[in-house]
């Protein structure tokens, strides 16, 4: 059974299709989860958050077809959410001895990341770690393709500049 055809008995009521629509999309939601979060704990807890939400607002699903784009936007704002918590509250979170750090190569495309704003970095996540389409990412942000486009050929330009030890950083 396709994603729509699950999305449009889920929004009728059909609680087993949720949990294949939820199954079908916990990957995706996970990774997009994780990368917002930076912790597998919070970015689990993110996604059954998320299920819940979703589970309870099926009914709002206005297109069946773009449940995947609807979700994703769910998780971003609940993510979003936890981040501006955890701004508010004191940092003494230590990575745990015998617990193994990332590779160099991975801190410094992490660093390159860190080093755009917000929504650049959601940009990037969306288009290239969730391989998402144009079309998608502007609905989910709520913005034209055509802006998409653009902010993520200036996103690209200053990881490029930064890979490469200039250390810019794109005003968004």
């Amino acid at each position: 059974m396709e994603e729509r055809e699950l999305a449009e008995r889920a929004k009728r009521g059909d609680t087993e299709a949720f949990v294949r629509l939820m199954e079908l999309n916990k990957a995706p939601l996970y990774r997009t989860a994780y990368a917002f979060l930076k912790n597998e704990h919070a970015a689990v807890e993110a996604l059954q958050e998320v299920t819940a939400r979703a589970y309870k607002n099926i009914r709002r699903l206005k297109e069946p077809s773009y449940a995947k784009t609807w979700l994703t936007r769910i998780m971003i704002n609940y993510c979003q959410d936890e981040l501006k918590k955890a701004r508010r509250e004191p940092v003494t979170d230590l990575v745990p001895e015998g617990i193994s750090k990332p590779g160099d190569d991975f801190l410094i495309l992490e660093e390159a990341l860190l080093a755009l704003p917000d929504p650049s970095r959601r940009l990037i996540h969306l288009k290239y770690f969730e391989d998402m389409k144009i079309k998608e990412i502007a609905e989910i942000e709520e913005i034209p393709e055509g802006t998409v486009k653009s902010r993520l050929h200036k996103s690209l330009r200053t990881l490029r500049d930064f890979m490469n030890g200039k250390g810019g950083r794109a005003d968004d």
